[in-house]
């Protein structure tokens, strides 16, 4: 059975350590002191680093967690050719999702994703690549996902983007218990939470085809749809 513990560092990014009972993966592991002082705490063996992508604001303890323990680095090249990772006995399913960038990848394991800068809570990252489809394939490939799954993202950006969904769909029944439930400590929401909120989830709802027409903006096809809404970003 594997555990996840979750590391606020710098203004708003979110980290995270994915242990068993002996082995130990971080991911997106800036807030390096904190993290070596949980692990040597639970008596646990960091066996990888990793990132779920590139950006420096993501990859910014790398080193220092690389020089204080006996981890490996698991690059992308890696991660993509694998497919999962074994630790301590139980594997972590790795979904590539390019679109926030070429190299993006979320991690699934019990009903847990770590999903970093392609999904959000409460909205989706912004497409750096200029490949709108393909990151609507990535968003996609994440709601084949069971509803119970508990979503980590690499940010917390969650009230900034409530108000973005308020103004989009003023009459939405479900934002206010979605902000109710936030909890800064400890923050996750379930697929099916993300789907009743956030409207890039939504991008085939016949309610948000109605907003994107009322706005002046391509609705007629899903990809239009889509491009729609990154413009509204």
């Amino acid at each position: 059975m594997l555990h996840i513990k979750q590391f606020p560092y710098a203004k708003d990014n979110l980290g995270y350590l994915v242990y068993g009972r002996e082995k130990a993966m971080v991911i997106d592991g800036g807030a390096t002191s904190e993290i070596l002082a949980y692990i040597e705490s639970k008596g646990l063996v960091l066996e990888y680093v990793t990132n779920t992508h590139s950006h420096p604001d993501h990859t910014v303890g790398n080193a220092v967690l690389l020089e204080n323990t006996g981890a490996g680095f698991l690059g992308f090249d890696g991660l993509a050719a694998d497919g999962k990772i074994e630790l301590g006995g139980a594997y972590i399913q790795v979904l590539q999702t390019p679109g926030h960038t070429f190299d993006s990848v979320c991690f699934y394991f019990n009903d847990t994703l770590i999903s970093g800068d392609t999904l959000f809570n409460g909205k989706v990252g912004r497409c750096f690549t200029g490949d709108h489809a393909g990151f609507l394939r990535s968003i996609k490939t994440i709601l084949e996902l069971p509803g119970k799954t508990k979503v980590y993202a690499g940010h917390d950006y969650v009230m900034e983007y409530l108000d973005f969904s308020r103004q989009l769909e003023p009459d939405n029944p479900h934002i206010d218990s979605y902000r109710q439930k936030y909890d800064p400590d400890h923050l996750f929401y379930t697929l099916a939470e993300e789907i009743r909120v956030n409207p890039y989830l939504r991008v085939n709802d016949e309610k948000i085809t109605a907003i994107l027409k009322g706005r002046g903006l391509p609705a007629e096809t899903e990809n239009n749809r889509w491009q729609s809404l990154l413009s509204l970003m």
